[in-house]
C-alpha cells in the first residue's frame, strides 16, 4: 500500500475542483466571475505593488542607516499563480495523480470555505463526484473530517459559519462511500491547528475499516435521527448509538439551546433518557426549533467514546416553514461537542 501526500494548506475547496465541474452549476458562477475581475484587474495592481514595493525599499534603507524599525513589507497582489484560484491545485496537484490506482481518498479542508457554507452543501460533493469520474475507478471511499472547535466560548447562542460549514460536511455523508471524523472534542481554542493529531487519525482509521474495507467496527459517534415534541420538551434520538448515550465522567449536558415562535435561542436543560436525549427550557415554553450553537464542553458519546456529530433540526408549529436568507441566517444552531 502506498500513500500520495497532496495538499496547500489553507485554501478553498474551489481550487481543488476541475474548471469544468465549476461551469457545470449555475451557484458555482459568482466563484468563476470574482476570479475573473481579479485576473482582468491583476495588471494594474501589480503596477500599484511595484510602487509601493519601490517606496518600502528606500524606507527601509533609510530606517536602517537611522536605526530605526524596518516597517512591513506590502504584500503583492492575487494573480494567476495564488493557490486559491478555482482549479487551479486540481491541475497541478490532483490530475497528475490520475494515472495511479486508488482506494480512497483522505480530505481535511473546509476553513476557507467557512464564509460560504450554503455553497458549500453543493461544493464539496461536487468535488467529490469530479474526483471519482476523473479517475474512472467508482466510487472510491472518501473520508473527510470535519472542523474542530476553535475559537472561544461564546456566553450566548449565538451565529456560526465555522458551525453551518460543519453542517455541510455532515450532509455530505449522504453520497456513498463516504465517512466523517468528527473531531469537535479535541480541537484548540486559540490554534486552528489542533495539536491532538493522533486521535484524528485513530478516527480516520476506524472509518477507514469500515467504509473502505467492510470490517464491522464501530466508526461513528451518536448522529441525530428524530425528534419528537413533549409537551414542553423535545425527545431527540440517534444513529450510531452502539452502547448507549452517555457523558464523560457522568457530567451534565450542555451546549443545547432551543428557540420558541420568537426564534430567540436560549441555553436549554438536557438530559439522557436511555437512548435518547430530552431538552427544555423555561424560556422556550413552546419550542418548534432546536439547535446546538458555539463550542461546548460536554456531550453524549457512545461506549466507544467516539463524540456525537454536530447537528440541528427545524420544527414549525402552527405556521409553514420558511426558509429565506435571513431564517437560514439564524439557523445556524450546531453542536460543537467535546468530550
Amino acid at each position: 500500500m502506498g500513500l500520495i501526500h497532496s495538499s496547500w494548506g489553507g485554501t478553498p475547496a474551489e481550487a481543488w475542483t476541475s474548471r469544468s465541474t465549476l461551469e457545470s452549476e449555475p451557484e458555482f458562477k459568482p466563484i468563476l466571475d470574482r476570479w475573473e475581475q481579479i485576473l482582468a484587474n491583476y495588471p494594474q495592481e501589480q503596477e500599484k505593488y511595484q510602487k509601493l514595493l519601490a517606496q518600502w525599499e528606500q524606507e527601509v534603507e533609510n530606517a536602517r542607516k537611522e536605526g530605526k524599525p524596518e516597517s512591513n513589507k506590502p504584500q503583492p497582489p492575487i494573480g494567476p499563480d495564488h493557490p486559491h484560484r478555482p482549479a487551479g491545485l486540481y491541475n497541478g496537484m490532483i490530475a497528475p495523480l490520475i494515472p495511479y490506482a486508488i482506494k480512497g481518498a483522505i480530505w481535511y479542508q473546509g476553513e476557507s470555505n467557512a464564509g460560504r457554507t450554503y455553497q458549500y452543501r453543493k461544493l464539496f460533493p461536487a468535488m467529490i463526484h469530479n474526483w471519482r469520474r476523473s479517475w474512472g475507478q467508482g466510487d472510491f471511499s472518501f473520508l473527510f473530517v470535519q472542523l474542530a472547535n476553535f475559537m472561544e466560548t461564546q456566553p450566548q447562542p449565538s451565529e456560526s459559519n465555522w458551525a453551518e460549514l460543519r453542517e455541510a460536511q455532515l450532509m455530505t455523508l449522504a453520497l456513498p462511500k463516504t465517512g466523517m471524523a468528527v473531531i469537535i472534542d479535541i480541537g484548540e481554542a486559540k490554534d486552528i491547528h489542533p495539536k491532538n493529531k493522533q486521535d484524528v487519525g485513530y478516527r480516520l482509521g476506524l472509518t477507514a475499516l469500515a467504509i473502505a474495507y467492510g470490517h464491522d467496527v464501530v466508526y461513528s459517534g451518536p448522529i441525530y435521527e428524530s425528534m419528537a415534541v413533549e409537551n414542553d420538551k423535545v425527545r431527540l434520538r440517534f444513529r450510531h448509538i452502539d452502547g448507549g448515550l452517555m457523558t464523560k465522567n457522568s457530567e451534565p449536558l450542555n451546549g443545547f439551546a432551543i428557540a420558541g415562535l420568537n426564534q430567540k435561542f436560549v441555553w436549554a436543560e438536557a438530559k439522557i433518557d436511555g437512548d435518547t436525549v430530552v431538552v427544555w427550557s423555561d424560556q422556550a415554553p413552546l419550542p418548534w426549533r432546536y439547535a446546538m450553537p458555539g463550542r461546548i464542553t460536554r456531550c453524549a458519546t457512545s461506549i466507544t467514546k467516539l463524540v456525537c456529530q454536530p447537528h440541528r433540526f427545524v420544527q414549525t408549529i402552527g405556521r409553514a416553514q420558511r426558509r429565506t436568507s435571513s431564517e437560514r441566517k439564524s439557523e445556524c444552531g450546531m453542536a460543537c461537542f467535546r468530550k
